[in-house]
């Protein structure tokens, strides 16, 4: 099965990157595929960085890594990136492979509301894991896997904070990532 991870990566960082290797090991995923979202439907306009800085930052951080790569489907298409739209999508072009998506309870907690919410649990397994300071939901739907992962408490919001103030984000995320930032200015004109 392979696990898919969406999200912003505005930027990438550590909390990323070790909650995807855990819950591809607890949930047995023989690959991770990270998403970044053109435009999450949550967060329209407030993505700080364009797509292919994001998508750049993504490949820098899981150079290497096996069983990690960047899935591009979403930045494919025009507009708001919606999942259950991913989903189709990608089991058109990949009809032999069965999909887990990769939840944090934060998001979980908001699946109802989300497009076509309840084809979904047909579409992938969910695979849920707990987030800093989240619960998990209690009305998760049938078939939903909830593993274990540690709860690492970095956001992509407190990174970015650090370098507009000119903060050092060292050990928030891999060096590479930081390195990319500062090489392209990112992040530090307040948005």
């Amino acid at each position: 099965m392979v696990g898919l991870f969406g999200g912003s990566f505005d930027p990438v960082h550590h909390g990323h990157l070790i909650v995807a290797r855990a819950v591809a090991e607890a949930a047995g995923l023989r690959e991770v595929w990270f998403v970044p979202a053109r435009e999450q439907p949550f967060k329209a306009g407030r993505h700080a960085a364009p797509p292919e800085h994001r998508v750049a930052m993504l490949e820098l951080a899981i150079a290497g890594e096996p069983g990690f790569r960047v899935e591009p489907v979403e930045l494919e298409r025009p507009g708001p990136s919606f999942t259950v739209d991913t989903l189709h999508a990608l089991k058109a072009r990949e009809p032999g492979v069965r999909f887990a998506l990769l939840v944090g309870a934060d998001a979980a907690r908001e699946l109802p509301q989300w497009k076509d919410a309840a084809a979904l649990p047909g579409l992938a397994t969910l695979v849920v894991f707990a987030r800093p300071g989240t619960r998990l939901p209690e009305d998760l739907p049938a078939r939903t896997v909830v593993v274990e992962a540690p709860q690492v408490d970095i956001s992509a919001t407190a990174v970015r904070a650090r370098v507009r103030a000119g903060r050092s984000v060292r050990y928030l995320v891999p060096d590479a990532v930081a390195a990319y930032v500062a090489s392209h200015g990112l992040y530090r004109d307040g948005s």
